[in-house]
């Protein structure tokens, strides 16, 4: 396994989308940014290639991360869950990202596993709630309780049983998630 130093600001980046279609142009007391306009595919083509030279363990795209991240979000604010939450899952999810965890087949697994655990940890949860978010993650992810159920501490030990955070870990997400709103 690749154990790697967790920046939550790097998945995360704003550089990442503008790659060499943005000029920086910094003058005596401001700084402009020009983006040329770019079609939006080329743009996301241009971003998980310099994505994969960046990090070639990967083995999933950064829109694909993007996205997964997305639909984390949308499925804990339909449970209730407070962005908090919603930041450890993050956390939980970008560490396995950048250990190379991830793949084409594991990823929605994966992705509901870190909701469910950062639920279970942050929140006082009541059987029936665990339930229904079990449920939701069921449906919204399309996968399977029972290998939900079973990767849990899959994904416990892949994260070394760390599932409370550092305030350092958590807040740039807390922060990003309550801007977007």
């Amino acid at each position: 396994t690749i154990q790697i130093h967790y920046d939550p600001n790097l998945l995360s980046d704003p550089q990442w989308p503008c790659g060499k279609h943005k000029r920086v142009l910094i003058f005596a007391s401001y700084v402009a940014t020009v983006i040329e306009y770019v079609k939006p595919s080329d743009l996301k083509k241009d971003m998980n290639e310099t994505f994969k030279e960046k990090f070639p363990h990967i083995k999933l795209t950064l829109s694909k991360i993007r996205s997964l991240k997305r639909e984390m979000r949308s499925v804990s604010e339909e449970c209730g869950l407070q962005p908090v939450t919603i930041a450890m899952a993050y956390v939980y999810f970008e560490k396995l990202v950048l250990q190379g965890r991830l793949n084409k087949h594991n990823r929605k697994l994966v992705s509901a596993a870190c909701v469910l655990l950062a639920a279970k940890i942050s929140s006082d949860l009541k059987k029936q709630e665990v339930k229904q978010l079990i449920d939701r993650l069921e449906e919204r992810f399309r996968i399977n309780r029972k290998e939900l159920i079973s990767l849990e501490f899959t994904v416990l030990v892949a994260l070394e049983m760390a599932l409370y955070l550092p305030d350092s870990k958590v807040m740039p997400h807390y922060r990003r998630l309550v801007q977007q709103g």
